[in-house]
């Protein structure tokens, strides 16, 4: 199964995203913190360019706590500064201000030496879908200013949003790029709702996901159904055994791999399985923006 999703819209939003840079002192790029390279889109380099940059890890509470760590500062490592950040329950985003104005710093004293008393730091914030913007938003602002959901699309349009009087967001739409040229980028994106399940078949998703679950992190798998993943079993042997271990059958007593598959995806983007990170840094990396080689 090959993974493409760029809708028209998105080449308008790249579009409006490059025009309104110039309004900016900073880009805030969220990613997810479970996927870190395959949720950063590749073309956000070439567009932000020079601009300061602050990228967020996002979802921290759903990735593994240690990987966590350990992307944080492979990417600090490669000159970004990094601000792990959950949004729903705003751990670490009340650090984003401080984090901004760190990075600034010597912007904001050459404000000062020009008695630019008063001028608020305007910050973009860019990501691909599904990756939490929205609601990000709206904890550092501490209100319900921007649209959120809890599937890809919802942003549509320039939204900017004042946090306080020294600061303003602008919340942009999601963003993909036309191809993802690694496979493993095009599930990883749908395993986390960044790419909308319309498009795809959901089982065979599911059991990809089985296989990548059972691979790193199989006692989630008995944990959460019961199940031990054996040597070499197939994904959808794995999604199989799974809907009889929870009942799920259908006429001829048959597994209702559909169902599962559905379940499976459900309670892995809500964390009900458990904090996990499905990439790791390896260490022939060479990617300088931090778009170098995963394992997965």
């Amino acid at each position: 199964m090959d993974i493409q999703w760029y809708p028209g819209h998105m080449t308008k939003t790249r579009r409006q995203i490059q025009a309104d840079l110039k309004l900016v002192d900073l880009v805030a790029e969220l990613t997810d913190a479970r996927i870190p390279v395959s949720s950063r889109n590749p073309d956000i380099d070439a567009l932000v360019g020079d601009k300061p940059r602050l990228l967020v890890l996002n979802r921290a509470d759903q990735a593994d706590p240690a990987m966590n760590r350990i992307w944080a500062e492979w990417f600090r490592s490669r000159g970004l500064a990094v601000l792990e950040t959950n949004a729903r329950d705003g751990k670490g985003v009340n650090q984003f201000s401080f984090a901004v104005k760190t990075v600034l710093k010597d912007q904001l004293a050459r404000w000062k030496e020009r008695g630019l008393v008063g001028r608020p730091i305007r910050v973009m914030v860019v990501g691909v879908p599904n990756v939490g913007k929205s609601t990000f938003i709206n904890r550092v602002a501490r209100r319900k200013s921007a649209k959120a959901g809890d599937r890809p699309g919802v942003t549509r349009g320039k939204q900017w949003i004042t946090v306080d009087p020294g600061m303003e967001l602008l919340d942009t739409p999601g963003i993909l790029w036309p191809k993802f040229e690694d496979p493993s980028t095009g599930f990883h994106l749908a395993f986390t709702g960044a790419v909308k399940d319309e498009i795809m078949d959901v089982e065979t998703l599911a059991c990809h996901l089985m296989e990548l679950l059972a691979a790193r992190y199989p006692q989630a798998l008995t944990d959460r159904y019961r199940l031990t993943p054996e040597a070499g079993e197939a994904g959808w042997q794995l999604l199989e055994r799974t809907a009889r271990k929870r009942g799920f059958l259908i006429s001829g007593g048959e597994p209702d791999t559909g169902r599962m598959a559905r379940i499976l995806l459900d309670e892995y983007r809500s964390g009900k399985l458990g904090a996990f990170t499905l990439e790791s840094p390896q260490p022939d990396t060479d990617g300088e923006d931090g778009h170098g080689s995963v394992g997965a």
